[in-house]
């Protein structure tokens, strides 16, 4: 605990602005700082020399103080303050610590990481708050857990397994349709005999279920799409299976080398319920005053495994909370803003859960000090121009764990992979419209030469695709044209065969396949 004396060095008020006149014997006021001893607020400054006076301190407060300093005009010196505690109060009413020097006037300021409370607030003053915060838990991090013999299915969410059995069964089911509808997807199965009238069609629905699962697992397969339609699912596929497989190696590595967390609390509500884990706060701080006077259920409930057990769940301190967190089995409820700072400096411990409550720091001013207003003032100043955050970001930073040790690897999500899913759905869209302009592009050359109407083509070619129980159709016969005498002694004229070829044969020993 520490005592400021401050002296204000050339300030006169008038009105509400500070002049700079030189000041006589009875302008000189005498101002009182207290203040409490912690990380990273007020601190001893390690040096090699011998340090005296203001230079033996530093951190958050001490250059809050420079910069109001520097504003209000004021000179202070700091003094070690012999009661080292916030304050609050006892069962007849009598408060100690800080609060009890303001109410006292044996100070007239205090500076510190001092909560602003109802409490408080009803026999001091506060100025605006200079940081928020809220109460949280502080706790040991627990060991890895041991993998599962599944656990290579870890690295996505089980939503993103179920999509991606639903987005091959698709894309499978589709290929078969599209493969059965585009007339470019049937081929002549015996070349060498062209009086037949069997075309043959690849893929099948198992052969399409093949194709899919080859591109899955990276291995490919003989079956390669020959129309533009299927060609496109294909592509698409690829695509797919590309980003899917890329995402899952990366995460699968990042899996197997980040260990695991597995705490067993994550909220005040966990540790309310269980008694096997001790917890508890700084005695007589903010913190024991919130969950003594609480009204609601949870917090009555621990504080009543508190106040039964003071000796264990109540510290003196919180260095003396640290170490009983890193040696036991022990959770110390503090304020959010420094435990951020512990963690910052120690790997082993983390902050468990969100935010409790929400509240604010405060410099604390005896009930009508002319000060408040100053200060106030001075903080809104300094808040609005950003310097304060500078000073938090100045005491805050430096961590020494390392930020590849402190982030989680969690499993991929939708979140993460739904843009893949999106654009195979696009491709499967656009495939089939695609197949759509085919299917009607080749029946319209189909009906001009074969004198058709292009309905009743349409309608032959739909029938054929689709009632064939096997990968083979007949192709539709030509309506038969007669022929005259005139035509015939033409053709029969027009005939002219080189020596041999009455003997040549395309000798391939494959018959016509028929469904």
């Amino acid at each position: 605990m520490f005592n400021l004396a401050l002296m204000w060095e050339t300030g006169w008020l008038e009105g509400a602005r500070w002049g700079h006149s030189p000041p006589t014997d009875t302008e000189h006021l005498a101002t009182r700082f207290s203040s409490l001893q912690e990380e990273p607020y007020v601190m001893l400054k390690k040096s090699d020399k011998a340090l005296v006076g203001n230079d033996r301190f530093e951190g958050f407060c001490i250059d809050l103080l420079k910069e109001l300093s520097n504003i209000l005009g004021f000179t202070y010196e700091i003094r070690l303050v012999p009661d080292g505690k916030y304050g609050s109060q006892d069962d007849k009413g009598q408060w100690n610590g800080m609060i009890r020097e303001l109410i006292e006037h044996r100070a007239d300021l205090a500076v510190a990481p001092l909560t602003i409370t109802y409490m408080r607030e009803k026999f001091i003053d506060f100025s605006k708050p200079f940081m928020s915060m809220g109460i949280s838990i502080l706790y040991r991090k627990p060991n890895a857990t041991n993998n599962g013999f599944f656990s290579f299915l870890n690295p996505m969410t089980p939503d993103i397994w179920v999509y991606i059995l639903l987005a091959y069964l698709g894309v499978s089911c589709v290929l078969f349709v599209i493969a059965r509808f585009s007339p470019y997807e049937w081929y002549d199965a015996h070349p060498c005999n062209p009086g037949s009238d069997v075309v043959e069609n690849n893929f099948t629905l198992l052969n399409s279920f093949w194709f899919g699962v080859g591109s899955l697992m990276q291995q490919g397969s003989e079956l390669m799409p020959k129309a533009l339609s299927t060609r496109i699912i294909g592509g698409i596929w690829w695509f797919f299976t590309l980003i899917i497989i890329s995402s899952y190696t990366a995460n699968l590595a990042a899996f197997l080398t980040v260990e695991r967390m597995d705490s067993p609390v994550d909220s005040a509500d966990d540790i309310a319920k269980q008694t096997k884990i001790e917890y508890g706060v700084v005695k007589d701080g903010a913190t024991m005053t919130f969950f003594k006077k609480s009204k609601v259920s949870t917090f009555e409930k621990m504080w009543a495994f508190m106040s039964s057990k003071p000796s264990t769940s109540l510290v003196k301190s919180i260095e003396d909370g640290i170490q009983r967190v890193l040696k036991s089995d022990y959770a110390l409820i503090m304020e959010s803003t420094t435990i951020d700072y512990i963690t910052r400096r120690n790997c082993n411990l983390t902050q468990v859960g969100g935010l409790i409550d929400s509240k604010g720091y405060g410099i604390g001013t005896p009930l009508g000090s002319p000060y408040r207003d100053k200060i106030t003032i001075a903080i809104l100043s300094i808040l609005e121009d950003g310097r304060l955050h500078m000073l938090k970001e100045k005491w805050w930073s430096g961590s020494s764990c390392l930020d590849e040790e402190r982030r989680e690897t969690g499993p991929m999500g939708i979140q993460n992979l739904g843009g893949i899913f999106i654009v195979l759905a696009s491709g499967l869209v656009l495939s089939v419209f695609v197949a759509i302009a085919e299917f009607i592009y080749k029946l319209r050359k189909t009906a001009e030469r074969d004198q058709r109407s292009l309905c009743s083509a349409m309608v032959d070619e739909i029938r054929l695709s689709f009632t064939c129980e096997r990968r083979v159709k007949h192709k539709p016969q030509p309506p038969v044209i007669v022929k005259t005498d005139a035509v015939i002694n033409m053709h029969a004229y027009n005939d002219r065969r080189l020596p041999g070829k009455d003997n040549m044969s395309c000798s391939t020993g494959m018959t016509p396949v028929f469904p």
